[in-house]
């Protein structure tokens, strides 16, 4: 199951769309809304899947548009623009809406395209139909990032500024000028080409895209300026039991001013856990949608802090609340900071607030990331299952070594990260994306074939169980590819009728006793066996020692396929024997696939009987 747009609905009002639909929400963990005459005609009346309603579409709609994120409709555009209309509000909150047509084949991102993720969802939905998503936005038109979702999957949020006048420069294939003082750069290299950004600050520009952690920025008044914020700041509060959120906010919202820096770059409010109860301190987290935490008097007494008090000391245990809760949610939750506001008092009658603030070293999410453990199958794109597309398409960054990174290519979003790895190089693969989804990124660890099966899936386990992750966050997900001995077997037959196995002949990191070993058990046991990584221009020995081993409880007329590049465009196929085996170029990309006893090659189709006792 993929957790995209949650939640999310879909509609249909007729059987073809539902035929279409219920397969989708089902992989995207949503819900089919149908009329109750409708699901019963289709006896789909207790599905989990599937909400129901017995008055008309528009009311049923209404009653759920605001607690959506997401829509897809199996309907007209015509009548989907009429159901919507007077629901409308404004493209910062209305949910995203996809049109699907009769047949699947066009997925039309109609509403909420680049803020509410439309255009994302279309293309999901697309892959999932194999139909083709209809984006008619001016970046997805020149295969370009749109300004107003870049900073989306990082967690920044949108500031003050003319977003319209800079999308429409990008648009119109203008310079935007980036001036890049506060968050993560890693987008920066993983821009399409082509995309419009100047870094240099010294090429004319027809407007300017800010990334900082400040309210107002004079120096670009008189050009076109949108604003995105990275969650970096961390808010320490102390204050007078029972103060009020309006001095709460008034405190607030004074030091930001004063110090120019803006609400929307605040990560979190952080104190300590005498004040985990403050009605106040509670209500501004709610207003400004921002987490709480409270710490241990105890854990703040070890901060140092450059205003300690000792009345303070007395009263709660620890010489400093705010400074010191600021500090430690940076170091926390923001992997380090500083702190960049000592504390200020402000005073009002009876009550009283102290606020200090620090920055954090990396911007705070505020959601949980994904592993996804993508097979991407042999290499051709139509073997690549509709969920693991989906997978590859949705994610914010891609990982895995560059071939197969170049063989999904066409699959790949404009501006999606994808960091490339060398062969030799699988454990620095898992863990730098154990990091981005630690972070709270939504990152795919791509393998050829089935990520299970001498994949990756195994070693990012292996490497989260070291860090003692506790199975929940960041979430994982397996998404299964076909297998090179799968994908060998479909080009010549149907050799893997009976009971099969797989071995690697690699001794990297298994013992070459080991695998001698296995081979000789599966030899002696009759399976059909496939050999992976067979031959490597240093190690040439293993290859011989199996076909040895396999000629003492084999047929030297044994069928034996050499498979080499599977469904990639240099594949190459060698139908021969067990005894003529290496006459033929064997190297890394080829998988071997030895008959049993009972296989045999008819038409040039290697076929292994189903069932034993019918030959006998």
């Amino acid at each position: 199951m993929l957790k995209t747009f949650h939640p999310l609905m879909a509609i249909a009002v007729t059987p073809q769309a539902v035929k279409l639909l219920l397969p989708v929400v089902e992989t995207l963990t949503g819900k089919l809304l149908l009329s109750e005459s409708l699901a019963e005609e289709l006896d789909l009346g207790g599905n989990p899947l599937v909400d129901t309603y017995n008055h008309s579409l528009a009311v049923a709609l209404e009653e759920r548009w605001s607690n959506h994120q997401a829509f897809i409709f199996g309907l007209a555009t015509g009548a989907v623009v009429r159901l919507i209309a007077p629901l409308l509000h404004s493209k910062q909150t209305d949910p995203a809406v996809v049109v699907v047509d009769a047949m699947g084949t066009a997925v039309i991102s109609l509403l909420s395209g680049h803020q509410g993720g439309g255009d994302r969802l279309a293309e999901i939905v697309a892959e999932q139909l194999q139909g083709k998503a209809i984006l008619t936005g001016g970046a997805s038109g020149l295969g370009q990032i749109a300004v107003d979702c870049l900073g989306i999957p990082f967690g920044w949020r949108k500031g003050k500024g003319d977003w319209t006048a800079v999308s429409s420069a990008l648009a119109c294939q203008k310079l935007v000028g980036v001036t890049q003082t506060a968050g993560l750069t890693l987008w920066q290299g993983h821009l399409p080409p082509g995309h419009g950004f100047s870094f240099s600050g010294t090429e004319e520009t027809a407007a300017t895209l800010a990334i900082t952690i400040q309210e107002n920025l004079p120096e670009y008044q008189e050009q076109s300026m949108a604003q995105w914020h990275p969650r970096l700041l961390w808010v320490g509060l102390g204050c007078v039991r029972g103060t009020n959120l309006a001095l709460l906010e008034q405190a607030l919202l004074g030091v930001l001013e004063q110090k120019n820096l803006s609400p929307l770059a605040i990560a979190g409010l952080a104190s300590v856990h005498l004040k985990a109860d403050e009605v106040g301190i509670q209500q501004l987290a709610s207003k400004y949608d921002l987490p709480f935490f409270t710490f241990a008097p105890e854990q703040l007494a070890t901060q140092p802090v450059p205003n300690p008090s000792d009345v303070v000391n007395q009263e709660v245990g620890t010489p400093s609340v705010a400074e010191a809760a600021a500090l430690t949610a940076a170091q926390i939750y923001g992997q380090g900071g500083k702190l960049i506001v000592e504390k200020v008092i402000v005073k009002q009658d009876q009550q009283a607030v102290t606020v200090a603030i620090a920055e954090g070293k990396r911007e705070y999410q505020g959601k949980p990331g994904q592993l996804w453990l993508v097979g991407t199958g042999p290499g051709e794109l139509s073997q690549i299952s509709p969920a693991a597309r989906t997978a590859i398409t949705q994610a914010d960054v891609l990982i895995g070594y560059g071939l197969y990174l170049d063989l999904i290519d066409p699959l790949r979003r404009p501006g999606q990260i994808c960091e490339t790895f060398p062969l030799t190089q699988e454990r620095q693969r898992c863990q730098r994306a154990i990091e981005l989804a630690q972070w709270g990124l939504t990152v795919a660890v791509l393998s050829s074939g089935d990520c299970g099966i001498y994949g990756m899936a195994g070693l990012v386990l292996e490497e989260l169980e070291k860090l003692g992750w506790d199975g929940q966050t960041p979430g994982v997900e397996v998404f299964p590819g076909i297998s090179a001995f799968q994908a060998a077997a479909a080009r010549v037959g149907a050799p893997l009728m009976h009971d099969f196995c797989a071995i690697s002949l690699s001794d990297l990191l298994t013992p070459k006793e080991k695998i001698l070993e296995r081979l000789t058990a599966a030899a002696q046991a009759d399976f059909v066996t496939a050999l992976y990584n067979p031959k490597s221009q240093k190690r040439t020995v293993l290859i011989e020692r199996a076909q040895a081993i396999f000629l003492q409880w084999r047929s030297p007329d044994t069928p034996v396929a050499l498979v080499r590049s599977v469904y990639r465009r240099d594949e190459t196929i060698v139908r021969t024997t067990l005894a003529a085996m290496l006459n033929f170029p064997i190297d890394m990309l080829t998988v071997v696939l030895i008959g049993n006893s009972n296989t045999y090659n008819y038409q040039d189709y290697l076929i292994t009987p189903r069932g034993y006792y019918a030959n006998a």
